[in-house]
Order: structure tokens, then C-alpha cells, then sequence
């Protein structure tokens, strides 16, 4: 009778560490997805950033920067429900703003445009990054929380269920071309 108690108790010691350490693990996923987003919103804060930065130097064509200041704006400004929207839009306004190479020569021939043009080409091709680094914690985080003993025994407490980051960040050919020479 004792050593069915016994091994009953090591049973359920084995069960409970089992399910710390899946505790654990979920948290840890929890808090890269938090590290994650917080180096995805800095890459897109600077993006935004060095686009308007860009638009208001005058080194551009008046409509182009028109275009390119608003969408930058509307993405620094964007409210959580509506911030995949507006990057996805500022992503737009620098292909259509950067789709004739001529243009980027333009704002390369102008004085400090070298450089402008390189922190931007720098800043768009990190977005993709940041935001595969993203959605690769957070699909991470959901397929261990569609497991059965996560949802049976609440492993993930009152976190919210992790949401990818949705958006159109597709750079400018011009401007990835003219880097990679």
C-alpha cells in the first residue's frame, strides 16, 4: 500500500515539474514576444522618423514629400487598432515615392542626401526583420498555448493571447538595389 502511495507522489511530483516547466517555458515566450515588439516598434518608429526627417529636407520634389511627410505622420501617430494600416500605407507611399531610381539619385546627389538615403535604406530593410523576429515568437507562443494541457490547467494565466504583426513592408526596389551595388 506504501509504495503505491509512494510512486502515486512521485507521479504527481513529475506531473507538477512538467507543468512549471511548461509554465515557464510559455512565460519566457511571453517575454520575447514583449522584447520582440518593443525592437519591432523602434525599427518602425525610426523608419517613420527618418522618412519624415527626409521629406521636410527639401531634397525631394514638393508632391513627393507632401506624400511621403503624411504617411510617415499618420504612422508615428497611429493608434494601436490602426498602426498596421498606417505602416503598411507608409510602406506604400516610399515604394511610390522610391519607384523611379532617378529619384534616388536625386536625393543621393543632394548635399547630406547620401546619408539620408542610407539611414533610410538601412531602417527599411530592418522592418521585415524585426517583424519576422516578431511573428516568429508569437506563432512560437501560440502553438504551445493550443495545447490541450496549457488550456486545461491555465498555464498562461491572464496573458492575452499574442497577435501578429500584419503589414505590408516590402522596401522600395530602388532603394534595396542601389545598396546591394
Amino acid at each position: 500500500m506504501t509504495a503505491t502511495l509512494i510512486w502515486i507522489l512521485v507521479a504527481l511530483v513529475a506531473i507538477g515539474l512538467y507543468l512549471s516547466w511548461t509554465a515557464g517555458r510559455l512565460d519566457r515566450l511571453h517575454a520575447r514576444i514583449d522584447a520582440t515588439r518593443a525592437a519591432l516598434d523602434a525599427q518602425l518608429l525610426r523608419r517613420a522618423s527618418v522618412a519624415q526627417e527626409l521629406a521636410t529636407s527639401g531634397v525631394m520634389d514638393p508632391a513627393a514629400s507632401i506624400v511621403l511627410y503624411e504617411a510617415a505622420h499618420a504612422a508615428r501617430q497611429a493608434e494601436e487598432e490602426q498602426r498596421e494600416v498606417a505602416e503598411s500605407e507608409l510602406s506604400q507611399a516610399l515604394r511610390a515615392v522610391f519607384a523611379d531610381p532617378h529619384q534616388v539619385e536625386g536625393v543621393r546627389e543632394a548635399p547630406g542626401g547620401e546619408a539620408a538615403a542610407h539611414e533610410l535604406t538601412e531602417a527599411v530593410r530592418r522592418v521585415p526583420m524585426a517583424r519576422r523576429f516578431h511573428n516568429d515568437a508569437v506563432g512560437a507562443a501560440r502553438r504551445l498555448r493550443e495545447h490541450r494541457k496549457v488550456r486545461w490547467f491555465r498555464l498562461a494565466g491572464h496573458a492575452p493571447f499574442p497577435m501578429a504583426f500584419e503589414m505590408d513592408d516590402e522596401p522600395p526596389a530602388a532603394l534595396v538595389e542601389r545598396a546591394a551595388a
